[in-house]
């Protein structure tokens, strides 16, 4: 009983949970984002305070952030781009719009999880099933090559 209350920490665990969440996550940015990639500098409206610049790198960081937490790949700059984006994103609900946590027409609870997701990914890595974990096993050098620096 007391290992299901305190289960030992097992790395390799948490694989699979891990590409389920960029998975998903990656996915949902990936919708959130093609509204944005289709007008990159305008898809905030006339009359924006947000620079066509700074929308671009948002509708960047959402698809192109989307498509590589799917795949696992350049995690640890995609969820700094992502997690970027959505501090931008929870200001702008927060401090300028006045949102609630949670209520409609809207909130700032997606971006409060998304940034939250971004920081996992930041701290914990892609885990071991994504392009990065493949790259990283083929361009570390063994211990026999080592030895011959």
């Amino acid at each position: 009983m007391w290992h299901v209350l305190f289960p030992r920490i097992d790395t390799t665990r948490g694989d699979i949970p891990i590409l389920l969440l960029r998975t998903v996550a990656g996915a949902a940015f990936l919708i959130h984002g093609w509204k944005k990639i289709q007008d990159p500098v305008g898809w905030i409206g006339p009359g924006s305070s947000i620079p066509g610049v700074l929308q671009a790198l948002a509708a960047l960081s959402e698809f192109g952030g989307g498509g590589a937490w799917i795949l696992g790949l350049l995690t640890p700059l995609v969820s700094a781009g992502i997690l970027s984006t959505m501090s931008v994103a929870l200001w702008m609900h927060i401090s300028v719009w006045g949102d609630p946590f949670v209520g409609s027409p809207s909130s700032y609870e997606l971006p409060l999880l998304y940034a939250i997701i971004a920081i996992l990914l930041l701290r914990m890595g892609p885990g071991r099933f994504s392009i990065d974990a493949i790259l990283s096993r083929q361009l570390t050098p063994k211990k026999e090559d080592e030895q011959l620096v």
